[in-house]
């Protein structure tokens, strides 16, 4: 079996795949509230960027990716109104269960499925928009799943992507010590869970930096990405135009 990256172990591909699930498993009942202690609540501010990057008009179609806990899908449904679509998906059940039985809590039943953004179970061209907000860094073949990506969407169509990307050097000691001393006490202390909060800060370092993204997904391709640096690099959002 090939070898792939869990944080900084090596680790076979299955295993990774194993190991991903189990900690979203753990942490989703307290996802949103870690994020918004972790973030000191820029995360909603990250989101609330992605949703007026994406500029959604009535009838859209729209598949969010990784959607988890549906802070994107809800607001990506408030945007395209009732004649468009939001596909709400996850990899993870646990993730994807919370984030359902919150978006029926506010009335919104929207379309939930789980899926693996390596194989997504959609035609080619199905979509106008599609997101992925902090699940490309868990994914094992991120170029198969960018062109997935690509192909579910239909020409002209763009994909967003929001991740932890490379910060601003400037800001890289401080950044490091925050999140290998700060982040895994913090989610022991709200989570129960140390670990999953330090492959948090495994994952992201070990996550492409704003160039070598960029040039993926062209690779897989999308013909035009910009890159918005959020945040002094903490967050990266490429926005990509399949052509």
């Amino acid at each position: 079996m090939s070898q792939t990256h869990f944080g900084f172990q090596t680790v076979d591909e299955g295993e990774k795949a194993r190991r991903v699930k189990g900690v979203f498993d753990s942490v989703a009942s307290r996802y949103d509230v870690m994020n918004d202690l972790m973030s000191m609540g820029m995360h909603r501010a990250w989101k609330a960027y992605t949703v007026a990057v994406a500029n959604l008009r009535e009838g859209d179609r729209v598949l969010d990716i990784a959607g988890g806990t549906g802070d994107l899908s809800r607001a990506f449904a408030r945007r395209v109104g009732p004649t468009g679509r939001v596909v709400h998906t996850d990899i993870n059940e646990a993730m994807l269960r919370t984030g359902r039985d919150r978006l029926l809590d506010e009335g919104l039943a929207l379309p939930t499925t789980i899926c693996d953004a390596e194989k997504l179970p959609f035609k080619d061209g199905s979509f106008d928009l599609v997101s992925v907000a902090f699940g490309l860094r868990n994914m094992t073949h991120k170029d198969a799943a960018l062109a997935e990506m690509g192909r579910v969407l239909r020409d002209g169509g763009r994909l967003l992507v929001l991740e932890f990307s490379r910060v601003a050097e400037p800001l890289r000691k401080p950044y490091d010590w925050y999140s290998f001393q700060v982040l895994p006490r913090l989610g022991q202390w709200v989570a129960g869970d140390a670990e999953s909060y330090r492959y948090l800060a495994e994952s992201i370092r070990m996550h492409p930096d704003q160039a070598t993204l960029k040039a993926m997904m062209k690779t897989a391709g999308f013909g035009h990405v910009d890159v918005h640096n959020l945040s002094g690099g903490v967050v990266a959002l490429h926005v990509g135009i399949k052509c």
